[in-house]
């Protein structure tokens, strides 16, 4: 069996069992990280809205 693949199923099987373990919580992302994410975020939909539009009057 080829080194990567016997690497990747052994990476499986460890997600698998992870999973599977009871009372372990999923390990959470630091605050930072999460702010930072959270700011490019909403720097994305600000971007992406579309200009507002003005009123014209005929």
């Amino acid at each position: 069996m080829q080194s990567d693949i016997h690497l990747r199923l052994h990476e499986l099987r460890a997600a698998e069992l992870r999973a599977a373990a009871p009372g372990r919580p999923a390990p959470r992302r630091p605050l930072r990280t999460q702010l930072g994410w959270t700011l490019v975020e909403l720097g994305l939909r600000l971007v992406a809205a579309p200009p507002p539009r003005t009123a014209r009057l005929a």
